[in-house]
């Protein structure tokens, strides 16, 4: 593996011993929590209630956790739509965190692909803490060249780039543009595309096209390169960071080209990026352009096909660096400062 793919810092799994664990008798654990919606500044390190499998659900002893865009937005509370699953006035759920990697402890009633013992990854509630609740449907084995750190940061951001593509049907011989090729999704997307043998285009900032080109992706300069001049053009654009309008997108697509929106972090406190989804949407049948939206979900099956990609080296992911969990704000601040490399992880 080359060196500049992993940024694991090595003292990672020798600090392990001393890592706080909750007693399996103990009533509570520590967790990175908001009562409130709002910034940063609201999170903070408590003593809650430890969480219990229902069924179909497993426990699981959390070693690290991947930090993603979606969890800022549970934090935030924006765009405001997003409170009708998640709390209208306040969260439900105050523990943030979605993607994990760690050890099984108990399963519930009907679970049939996991035991206590087994090392795991996928998506759960709450997995800033010790402990964390997870659905079967959404663990997959833990790849075993990987840190628990490592693999905390793949599956929100690897499923949801792998289900970007297969949308798009991108494959051999194509030209793929992916913007945000430095970031969470988007370092996936990268790296999952040449994996399919196209030939890849990553648009990063100036101080991270480095990163990009480490991973044998072609780097695109946003800050002196404009992708969506017209003046070359892609048979897919993976739409992942930013919110540039769809006329954008399609003046860098090849006729008949597919156009996939995975997100934006820009648009109205009601809706966010969702108004220029549904537009894309409304055009794609008029136009010859094909545009399209993904909506990323963590699925056990996605995260095996990722899991044989990791395994054989083919993907890497982009561990910048890991928080402990009293730090849990400070890992948000460095994201939302634009700050993060790849991606990085909070440890219990």
């Amino acid at each position: 593996m080359p060196a500049e793919l992993s940024a694991e810092p090595s003292t990672e799994e020798s600090s392990e011993p001393s890592r706080h664990r909750p007693s399996p008798a103990a009533g509570t654990m520590r967790a990175a929590v908001r009562e409130r919606y709002g910034s940063a500044d609201v999170v903070h390190v408590a003593d809650v209630p430890r969480p219990l499998p229902r069924r179909g659900e497993v426990l699981v002893e959390v070693r690290a956790a991947g930090l993603d865009r979606g969890t800022v937005h549970l934090m935030t509370g924006l765009p405001l739509l997003g409170r009708l699953a998640f709390g209208l006035r306040r969260p439900r759920n105050p523990v943030l965190g979605m993607e994990l990697a760690g050890t099984v402890v108990a399963v519930g009633p009907d679970v049939t692909r996991f035991v206590a013992g087994d090392e795991v990854y996928g998506a759960g509630r709450g997995s800033f803490a010790e402990l964390a609740v997870a659905s079967e449907k959404q663990l997959a084995r833990k790849p075993a060249n990987l840190s628990f750190a490592q693999a905390a940061i793949v599956p929100v951001s690897g499923c949801t780039a792998l289900q970007a593509l297969d949308l798009a049907r991108a494959g051999a011989d194509q030209d793929v543009l992916v913007t945000g090729a430095s970031g969470g999704v988007g370092s996936f997307a990268a790296q999952l595309a040449r994996a399919r043998g196209a030939r890849v285009t990553g648009v990063a900032s100036t101080a991270k096209t480095d990163l990009v080109a480490a991973w044998g992706v072609e780097p695109l300069d946003r800050g002196t390169q404009d992708w969506a001049d017209g003046a070359r053009r892609w048979d897919v654009v993976l739409d992942v960071a930013g919110n540039p309008p769809v006329s954008s997108l399609r003046r860098a697509l090849t006729p008949g080209g597919t156009a996939v929106i995975v997100g934006g972090e820009e648009g109205g406190r009601l809706t966010g990026g969702l108004g220029r989804q549904l537009s894309a949407l409304a055009v794609s049948p008029f136009v010859r352009e094909r545009l399209a939206v993904v909506l990323g979900v963590t699925r056990a099956a996605d995260l095996d096909r990722l899991a044989a990609l990791l395994e054989a080296g083919d993907v890497v992911p982009a561990l910048d660096r890991t928080y402990p969990l009293a730090e849990a704000a400070d890992a948000v601040r460095a994201l939302e400062a634009g700050a993060v490399r790849g991606k990085v992880a909070v440890v219990p």
